[in-house]
């Protein structure tokens, strides 16, 4: 079949293989010219087991992407992606897990992936099995030493009670007008959107709060997974205030503060950290008013200033410059570390604001940097990538390796 995108209110609805194939693969060459082991870093800091929660996509991919062909980590990623059949394409996430696990083998790398409901307590004992599994095959101690929890999901159900929760990205106490963009034709509306209820920010914080988070430490911990040296992330966001009370202060805002408080508690028996990153196109933030105009007038300063990073550069500088590192961990005053350092410097924020205000319909396309933004939009389900030729019938089965 020809695949073309199809893109509904800044959703796209499907991905080509090819595409999400090679852009794993430019991630990886990425990885292997940038990410290196440290030659005075202590061998026992790097990991050499890796668990990836939310895998498929994103920060997650970039972050199984960067430990494996890095650090030579055995990784065992989790996520819930649908496979392709015969008229219809499989996620972007299956493709990318299919072809990131192809990779592996070829590098002799082992890597596993649990395909299912990460909330589930029989995911969770799957993911335990396979990364026994897969520390067996490398020969190493079934002990994990860096777990990145990254799941992105708009519904949770309470494994101990069976309730299900659906979030939302809504502002708390006050409703909010302001822009959205179009990333495909570079239209811009305003939106209102009317302030949460008390029980749609409580089931958000339940869907995207810390809970699930030490759910799976505890499991792991449990299970005899964990070692002293154990060192967990999860990945947050800040942004500008302009965005706050749609971000900072909105339902998505009370879910990372609570995502803080799991940090801490976490962090009383293993290192753990949250992970303040910079705003980047995924399929999450594509569909957050307000921030598809930012990203795209940031990204226009931050080219300019040479300052930008997609997921990959974001992770790799995390890994190189933070993680693993020799010396202390910097973080902020609340414990975060700040990968959005770049982003938020006070010439950055100054030029992007100043570009956000002079922005229109009309001169969207010469001011911002939408054309890079629809790109990456478009890269992330394997369309305008270069090197693949969207003209030729393609088949949208990709079998995983067995």
């Amino acid at each position: 079949m020809i695949i073309k995108p199809m893109v509904r209110n800044n959703i796209c609805l499907n991905s080509h293989p090819v595409g999400c194939e090679k852009e794993v693969q430019r991630q990886i060459e990425y990885v292997k010219n940038n990410l290196k082991p440290c030659a005075g870093a202590p061998k026992l800091k790097l990991p050499k087991v890796a668990l990836i929660l939310g895998c498929s996509n994103g920060y997650g991919l970039a972050s199984r992407i960067a430990a494996a062909f890095g650090y030579g980590a055995s990784t065992v990623g989790v996520s819930w992606e649908k496979a392709a059949e015969e008229k219809r394409t499989g996620t972007p996430g299956y493709y990318h897990n299919t072809f990131f696990e192809r990779e592996a083998a070829k590098a002799g790398l082992i890597a596993k992936t649990v395909d299912g409901d990460a909330f589930s307590d029989e995911i969770r004992a799957e993911t335990i099995k396979a990364i026994r599994e897969a520390a067996a095959l490398a020969k190493i101690p079934a002990k994990v030493d860096l777990v990145i929890y990254s799941l992105a999901s708009p519904v949770r159900t309470d494994p101990k009670t069976g309730a299900q929760y659906r979030s939302v990205i809504k502002p708390t106490g006050q409703p909010f007008s302001g822009t959205a963009l179009n990333m495909m034709d570079g239209s811009i509306t305003t939106v209102d959107v009317e302030p949460a209820t008390e029980e749609e920010i409580a089931n958000t914080v339940k869907v995207m709060g810390g809970e699930d988070w030490e759910l799976w430490m505890e499991a792991l911990d449990k299970e005899g997974l964990l070692s002293p040296e154990t060192r967990t992330i999860a990945y947050s966001y800040i942004g500008p205030e302009h965005s706050w009370p749609v971000y900072k202060n909105g339902t998505i805002g009370k879910a990372k503060e609570d995502l803080e408080r799991a940090a801490a508690a976490i962090g009383k028996k293993y290192s753990a950290w949250v992970s303040v990153n910079k705003a980047l196109v995924t399929r999450s933030s594509a569909v957050i008013p307000v921030v598809q105009l930012y990203i795209c007038c940031l990204f226009k300063v931050m080219k300019e200033m040479g300052l930008h990073e997609g997921c990959i550069e974001q992770i790799v500088r995390l890994y190189r410059e933070r993680l693993y590192a020799e010396g202390e961990l910097a973080v902020d005053s609340e414990g975060r570390i700040r990968m959005d350092d770049l982003e938020m410097r006070e010439d950055v924020q100054k030029a992007t604001g100043e570009k956000m205000k002079a922005v229109t319909s009309e001169n969207v396309f010469d001011i911002t940097d939408i054309a890079g933004v629809k790109h990456d939009f478009l890269a992330a389900h394997g369309f305008d990538v270069e090197g693949v030729d969207y003209e030729v019938d393609t088949n949208p089965v990709v079998e995983p390796l067995v």
